[in-house]
């Protein structure tokens, strides 16, 4: 159960582990004329006493030359092999800025501050913390004893760093010091007075009081709400060296459509090739053939019979995880094979974790272990198996419809919506019960939060 609910990534950690602690097994091909099969078939217990002359070594060994130790996916060759991917050191966020401080002329207190204040830029760019705080800590931390006005003068240096907003302490100044730096048009003066003098009427979206505040046009409104929309809210996003860790996702499946119909196969990094190590076999072949077998021998072969075990065991859960994974996935590719064949999410259908359960005749928490952790790689991009189940209502037919099939639609009305006046969420509920999905306007709600939109009032446009 521990190794199935282990994604591609983890499961090769764990691999790599075994192989380090259980020096019976062994990783890559195995040489067919020069290894035999191991038949590990006896059950031990770490517990019992094992009594050197009760193993029978025949067992262990076989003139088999084909090994059935290998756990191959249909799908893997001796041309999959994966390479590891380098990563280039690069230059961290922090050092890019104070690079840039190196051209200015500061005296040691001014460089001390703003080293100090660009090591207080965060991730996106921000300077999160107040001049007084920040006064405090040069003391305590740095002994530099200074006022707020001089750490402000130093701060106006800061902001004339790239990227440009860097160091903002909010998203109106981070705004502000980029339209600042722009050529100068009436668009961007424009710009500049909404968001330094009309800023919380700008967020609200409150236009017709910005058309009066400025006596401006909605034309000039418009232009100039589109300088604002080319900003950077996050400045230290856009620095292309940082070095923040980026997550590779590995698919522990593929989804391919073939002639119309669905193929899946199981990434060739969870079939591992696996065998016995020559040593081992060369230790009871020894033990074997000798006449007089000391104490040192017996303890070794009994020692050689618990490694053995435990190599088969590991070996066999390897193809237990293999066969659960391939079963469950294949009962999820068909439960929705219309959204596969198709890529339309309205195709989806309700799905719980109990339905795949009862189809391939396993517990609830096996299927969970499966969809928590693991992707597919489909003809729509790679996706979380989780994603695919979802709760189910009635519609107006009385048929069960999954609630994503109802979100998609949601969606899909939002993005076709007029945005001079958006829709409420008591008028989307009017057209998805015209629709034939009788659901209550905090339902709606809910829904359109899940999807991260916003409500009428912000998703207004001039």
């Amino acid at each position: 159960m521990k190794l199935i609910q282990l994604p591609t990534q983890a499961f090769e950690q764990r691999l790599k582990q075994e192989l380090e602690e259980n020096p019976a097994l062994e990783g890559g091909k195995e040489d067919k004329d020069e290894f035999d099969e191991f038949d590990t078939s006896d059950d031990f217990d770490d517990n019992e006493s094992i009594n050197a002359e009760d193993i029978n070594v025949d067992e262990y060994l076989s003139d088999d030359e084909i090994p059935d130790y290998r756990t191959q996916a249909n799908n893997y060759s001796s041309d999959d092999e994966e390479k590891t991917m380098p990563y280039a050191a690069g230059t961290s966020f922090t050092q890019h800025l104070i690079n840039q401080l190196n051209t200015y002329r500061l005296n040691d207190d001014e460089r001390d501050i703003a080293e100090f204040l660009v090591g207080s830029v965060d991730e996106s760019g921000y300077i999160r913390r107040s001049l007084s705080d920040i006064m405090d800590d040069l003391a305590f931390t740095q002994n530099i004893y200074t006022e707020e006005h001089k750490i402000e003068g130093v701060l106006k240096i800061v902001h004339q760093l790239d990227p440009a907003g860097v160091g903002a302490r909010n998203l109106q100044e981070c705004l502000s010091i980029q339209l600042h730096r722009k050529e100068k048009t009436p668009d961007t003066e424009l710009a500049i007075n909404i968001i330094d003098n009309a800023f919380e009427q700008f967020t609200k979206k409150h236009y017709q009081k910005l058309i009066q505040k400025f006596d401006i046009s909605e034309i000039q409104l418009r232009d100039a709400i589109s300088e604002i929309e080319h900003l950077n809210p996050k400045p230290g996003g856009s620095y292309a060296g940082n070095n923040r860790i980026v997550e590779h996702i590995v698919p522990d499946f593929a989804i391919k459509i073939i002639d119309g119909e669905l193929e899946l196969t199981l990434n060739g990094r969870n079939a591992p090739e696996l065998h016995v190590s020559r040593e081992y076999n060369n230790m009871l072949k020894g033990y074997k053939d000798s006449k007089d077998k000391s104490k040192s021998q017996k303890d070794a072969v009994i020692f050689i019979k618990q490694k053995l075990d435990a190599a088969k065991w590991f070996i066999e859960a390897i193809k237990q995880r293999q066969q659960t994974l391939f079963v469950t996935m294949s009962a999820i590719m068909h439960y929705q094979k219309e959204y596969f064949l198709t890529g339309d999410e309205r195709n989806l259908k309700p799905m719980i974790l109990k339905d795949i359960a009862d189809e391939i005749k396993m517990d609830v928490s096996t299927v969970s272990r499966v969809a928590n952790s693991k992707y597919v790689d489909t003809p729509y991009g790679t996706k979380l198996i989780k994603e695919f189940f979802s709760e189910s209502m009635k519609n107006d037919q009385g048929e069960d419809v999954s609630t994503r099939e109802i979100k998609k639609i949601l969606e899909t009305v939002i993005e076709e919506e007029d945005k001079k006046k958006p829709l409420t969420d008591e008028t989307l509920a009017g057209i998805l019960k015209e629709k034939g999905y009788p659901i209550a306007r905090r339902t709606v709600a809910k829904y359109r939060e899940q999807l991260d939109i916003p409500v009428a009032r912000l998703r207004k446009k001039i």
